[in-house]
C-alpha cells in the first residue's frame, strides 16, 4: 500500500531538516572560526578584519536560520540522505568561506572568492591570488586554515564517512564500530577524536621545525597547515622556494608524506604501541615504492640530461615529486622546465594521490593495488578457467562488490576528466592547460602544466567559466565521484525516503 500524499510530504520534509540541521550547525561554527583571521587582521591594524566580521555574521545568521527551521527532528541520517548531505555541505561551505575574500580590499570578483575557497576546503591549492608576499596575514591565515581544516574534514569522511556509503572501494576503510547499521553516525567519535589530536600535534610539530630553519612564526604555522593537509597554499608567489633553505624542503618532504599515509593507523600505532602495524596496510608499502622510484628517476635525469650536482639533484627530485604525487602542490622552481621526461612522469603522478585514509587527494593506492590484483587474478582465469580464485588484499578476501565500486571509479573518472577536458577547451584553452588543468583539478593537486597554470603561474588569467568548471571538478575529486554522480540518478530521487 502506498502512503499518502500528505504523509510523504511530511516524511520528505523530515528528510530535508536531517539535511539541513547537520549544514545549518557547521555554517555557524565556520561563522566562528572566522574569528581568528578577524583577530589577526585587527592585531595587524588593517581593515580587513570587517570582511571577515561581515563574512562571519553572514555565516552564522545563515546557519542560525537554518538551524531554527530544521530544529526538532531525528538526527539519525539514511544512507540517502547521507549521499545528498555530502553533496550539499560541500556546496555550501565553500559559498560562505569565499566571503571574506569577496569583501575584502583585495577586491576580487565573487567567481574568483569561490574557486580560491574551493581550491583550500578541498586541499587542491590552485589560486588565483598573487602578491602574497605583502598580502594581508588575514587572508593568508584563512586560506590555510580552509586548507587545514578540509583536510581534517576529509580524513574523517575518508575513513569513517565514505566507508558506510560504499564509495569507490572505501569500505574496505571502514573504522571499527559496534554500529553496523545503514546509518550515517556509526559510534566512531572516539577514533575521530583520536584523529584530530594526532593531525593537530603532527601540524605543530611541522610548525616548530619550519620555525626553527628560518621561517618567521606566522609562516611556519602557514606552511604547517598546508603541509599536512597536502593543500600547499604558501605565504609567497615563490611557494617554499622564497625561502631557499634546503632543512626547509626536506622537512615539507618528510610532513608531506606524512599527511599522505592512513591516519587510522597512526590511531592504530598508538594503541599497539608496534612499528608492524604500518606492514598491515599493503597501500603504504606500495606507496613508499612508487615514491622511491620516482625520486631516483627523476634526480638520474636531472644529473645524466641537465648537469645537476647529485645531493642537489636529490633534493630537488624529492621535494617535487613528494609534493606532485601526494597532491601538495608546493613549488621550489618550474619543474616543467626539466625536459619532456619529468613532464610525462609529473603528469601521470597527479592521477596517484597518497593513501586511503589521508589528506591527500588523487585516485588512492589502494584502488592501483587492488586494480593490478584483480588484472592478474583474470589473467589467471585464462589459463585456468575452472579455478576457484580470489582477489585478496592485506591477505584478505575482497567481495565482487568492492572490485566492482573500484572499476566504476576508474569509468567515472576518465568520464569526468574527458568531460572537463572539451568544456575548458570550448571556454577557450588550449589543449595541455585544458587536460593539465582538469587533471590537477579532479586529483587536487594544485598547479598545471604549461606557462599560465604551471608551479610559475597561477589560475587567475582563465575565464570565469573555467572556474567555475574547476570548481565542479575539485569538488567532484575530492567527494569521489560516485558520492556526486548517484544523487544525478533518477532512482535516488524516487521514493527518496
Amino acid at each position: 500500500m502506498k502512503p499518502s500524499v500528505k504523509t510523504w510530504d511530511n516524511q520528505v520534509l523530515a528528510s530535508i531538516n536531517r539535511v539541513l540541521f547537520p549544514i545549518g550547525a557547521t555554517l555557524v561554527v565556520f561563522g566562528l572560526f572566522m574569528a581568528l583571521p578577524a583577530i589577526v587582521e585587527a592585531l595587524a591594524g588593517n581593515g580587513d578584519w570587517k570582511a571577515f566580521a561581515e563574512g562571519a555574521s553572514a555565516a552564522t545568521i545563515i546557519g542560525a536560520t537554518l538551524l531554527f527551521a530544521a530544529h526538532g527532528g531525528e538526527n539519525d541520517l539514511s544512507l540517502r540522505e547521507g549521499y545528498l548531505l555530502t553533496v550539499a555541505m560541500w556546496i555550501a561551505l565553500p559559498l560562505v568561506s569565499a566571503l571574506p575574500f569577496w569583501f575584502s580590499i583585495e577586491r576580487i570578483s565573487f567567481t574568483d572568492a569561490v574557486f580560491e575557497a574551493v581550491s583550500g576546503l578541498t586541499t587542491t591549492g590552485s589560486t588565483v591570488f598573487s602578491g602574497l608576499d605583502t598580502m594581508a596575514p588575514g587572508l593568508l591565515i584563512w586560506r590555510a586554515f580552509l586548507q587545514w581544516l578540509g583536510g581534517i574534514g576529509i580524513i574523517v569522511m575518508a575513513v569513517i564517512v565514505l566507508p558506510f556509503l560504499r564509495v569507490g572501494g572505501m569500505q574496505l576503510y571502514r573504522m571499527e564500530s559496534s554500529d553496523r547499521s545503514e546509518k550515517i553516525a556509526p559510534r566512531a567519535y572516539h577514533a575521530m577524536l583520536s584523529i584530530l589530536v594526532i593531525y593537530a600535534a603532527l601540524t605543530m610539530l611541522c610548525a616548530v621545525l619550519y620555525w626553527f630553519s628560518g621561517m618567521t612564526l606566522f609562516e611556519a604555522a602557514v606552511h604547517a597547515m598546508t603541509t599536512l593537509s597536502t593543500g600547499g597554499f604558501s605565504t609567497s608567489d615563490g611557494s617554499i622556494g622564497h625561502f631557499q633553505s634546503a632543512a626547509i624542503e626536506w622537512e615539507a618532504v618528510v610532513f608531506m608524506v606524512l599527511g599522505s599515509l592512513p591516519f587510522a593507523l597512526y590511531v592504530k600505532f598508538i594503541r599497539r604501541g608496534r612499528f608492524s602495524v604500518w606492514s598491515e596496510d599493503s597501500q603504504v608499502s606500495v606507496f613508499i615504492s612508487l615514491v622511491v622510484v620516482a625520486v631516483m628517476m627523476s634526480a638520474f635525469w636531472l644529473v645524466s640530461e641537465r648537469g645537476i650536482a647529485p645531493l642537489e639533484a636529490l633534493r630537488a627530485a624529492a621535494f617535487n615529486v613528494v609534493s606532485v604525487v601526494t597532491t601538495t602542490g608546493f613549488a621550489s622552481g618550474d619543474f616543467t622546465t626539466w625536459g619532456a621526461f619529468p613532464i610525462v612522469l609529473f603528469f601521470f603522478l597527479m592521477f596517484v594521490g597518497g593513501c586511503a585514509g589521508s589528506t591527500a587527494g588523487g585516485v588512492k593506492m589502494f584502488r592501483f593495488e587492488l586494480l593490478a590484483k584483480e588484472a592478474i587474478r583474470q589473467s589467471q582465469r585464462l589459463i585456468s578457467p575452472h579455478a576457484v580464485l580470489q582477489t585478496r588484499l592485506n591477505n584478505h578476501p575482497v567481495d565482487s562488490d568492492v572490485v566492482s565500486s573500484v572499476m566504476v571509479f576508474f569509468f567515472l573518472l576518465i568520464v569526468f576528466l574527458t568531460g572537463a577536458t572539451i568544456l575548458l577547451g570550448f571556454s577557450g584553452l588550449d589543449f595541455e592547460t585544458s587536460i593539465s588543468a582538469a587533471v590537477t583539478a579532479i586529483s587536487n593537486v594544485g598547479p598545471g602544466l604549461g606557462a599560465m597554470i604551471g608551479p610559475a603561474g597561477n589560475f587567475a588569467a582563465l575565464p570565469d567559466v573555467a572556474k567555475w568548471i574547476l570548481d565542479v571538478c575539485m569538488i567532484v575529486g575530492r567527494l569521489e565521484y560516485l558520492t556526486v554522480a548517484v544523487v544525478f540518478l533518477p532512482l535516488f530521487w524516487r521514493d527518496f525516503t
